[in-house]
C-alpha cells in the first residue's frame, strides 16, 4: 500500500488516475524556503515522506513531493493574498520559469527491514504569454491561485495563462509521473 504524505488533491487525482491504491497522511512539516532550488525541494518531499512514515509505520512505501517553481534562480512559494498573486503572474507573464518536484519515496515495506530511500527531482519548463490585464484580473479573481506554487494551476483555468510546457505535464500539476514510476515500477504492478 502506497501512503501519500500530502494535503494535496491534485496528486490524490493523478494517482486515482493511474490505477494506484493508497492512504492520505497530510504531513505537518516546516519547510525550506532557502537555498538551491533542488536541494529544497528534495529535503521538503524528505521531510513530508519521514512524517507519513512516522504515522504509518512499518509496512508503508510511503510518497512526498515537493513542487515549486523558480524564477530567476529563486523559488517563488505560493502567493499569501490576491495582490501577492499578481505579483507573480506579472513577473511570469512573457516569461519561461522552472517547475522542479523533489519525489521521495521510504520503502519500510519488509517488517524489521531499515526504511530505503528513493529519491529525484523533475524539472519541466513552462513558457507564460504575455498577459493583459483583463487576463490577470480574471485569474486573481478566480482565486485559483490560492495554495499553488507561482500562484497558478495549469490544469485549469491557468492553462489561459501558458503558452507552451517543456517535460513532463504532471509535474507542473504537482505529482511527476514519469518520476515516480522510474522511482517505484511496482506502482502499476497489477498483482
Amino acid at each position: 500500500m502506497l501512503v501519500l504524505a500530502s494535503a494535496s488533491p491534485r496528486r490524490r487525482e493523478i494517482l486515482t488516475a493511474l490505477g494506484i491504491p493508497f492512504e492520505v497522511v497530510v504531513p505537518d512539516v516546516e519547510e525550506l524556503r532557502d537555498g538551491r532550488p533542488e536541494d529544497v525541494v528534495v529535503e521538503n518531499a524528505r521531510r513530508k515522506a519521514a512524517a507519513g512514515l512516522e504515522a504509518e509505520g512499518e509496512g508503508a512505501l510511503t510518497l512526498g513531493v515537493d513542487t515549486e517553481v523558480i524564477l530567476d534562480g529563486r523559488l517563488l512559494g505560493k502567493a499569501a493574498g490576491p495582490a501577492e498573486a499578481r505579483e507573480r503572474l506579472e513577473a511570469l507573464a512573457g516569461r519561461t520559469h522552472t517547475v522542479l518536484s523533489g519525489v521521495v519515496l521510504y520503502d519500510a515495506s519488509r517488517p524489521g527491514s531499515e526504511r530505503v530511500e528513493r529519491s529525484g527531482v523533475a524539472r519541466s519548463e513552462v513558457t507564460f504569454r504575455e498577459l493583459d490585464e483583463a487576463t490577470l484580473e480574471t485569474y486573481v479573481a478566480s482565486g485559483e491561485w490560492r495554495d499553488r506554487a507561482g500562484a497558478y494551476a495549469i490544469q485549469g483555468l491557468g492553462s489561459i495563462l501558458v503558452e507552451r510546457v517543456e517535460g513532463d505535464f504532471s509535474n507542473v500539476v504537482g505529482l511527476p509521473v514519469r518520476l515516480l514510476l522510474e522511482l517505484a515500477p511496482e506502482l502499476l504492478d497489477p498483482a
